[in-house]
């Protein structure tokens, strides 16, 4: 793995955008859901995008039941985007239940080598920054190496909660 301290989280800008684009590439190529949900959004108007989530941190615009969020990425010494994340500032009636505060996902390519737990340790001192004392943190029960990786950021396990197709989000807390 790339020693960690080369890994920084950085708020969106254009100035990456071909990273951005990379990481986005690869993530529609795999076929796999696109976690955490802001990199689902089309960067195809990239300066677009960008004001978007920075409106979100602002809580502009937001729709209604929303609450304001910040996203950050995670690059490497060579500004290449290996993930993101998304910490809501506060957690709704549905983020309590299977959406948490801490939303993140690694680049395909880039999963097994330690990044995942860097990057939630790095949200876990942005949302320290946000004011957040004790963050939810969710993972599906069959992501295995999200499992590990809250556990590995000492991720206390409280109950369950099952959605209604049946699948089961497994809830942590994390002491900040």
């Amino acid at each position: 793995m790339e020693s960690s301290h080369q890994l920084s989280l950085v708020k969106p800008t254009v100035e990456l955008k071909d990273e951005y684009l990379s990481f986005y590439k690869e993530w529609q190529e795999s076929k796999e859901d696109m976690v955490p949900w802001v990199i689902q959004k089309d960067p195809s108007d990239f300066e677009a995008m960008v004001k978007f989530l920075m409106n979100n941190e602002q809580g502009y615009n937001l729709p209604e039941g929303w609450v304001p969020d910040s996203t950050y990425w995670l690059i490497n010494q060579d500004k290449r985007v290996l993930g993101a994340v998304n910490i809501r500032h506060q957690l709704t009636p549905f983020l309590l239940n299977s959406g948490g505060h801490i939303g993140y996902g690694i680049r395909p390519s880039e999963r097994r080598k330690g990044f995942a737990t860097k990057l939630l340790s790095l949200s876990i001192e942005k949302a320290k920054e946000l004011g957040i004392r004790k963050a939810l943190v969710v993972c599906d029960e069959d992501n295995t190496g999200s499992f590990k990786t809250i556990i590995n950021n000492g991720g206390i396990p409280d109950s369950d909660f099952i959605e209604e197709d049946g699948n089961i989000v497994k809830r942590f807390w994390i002491d900040l």
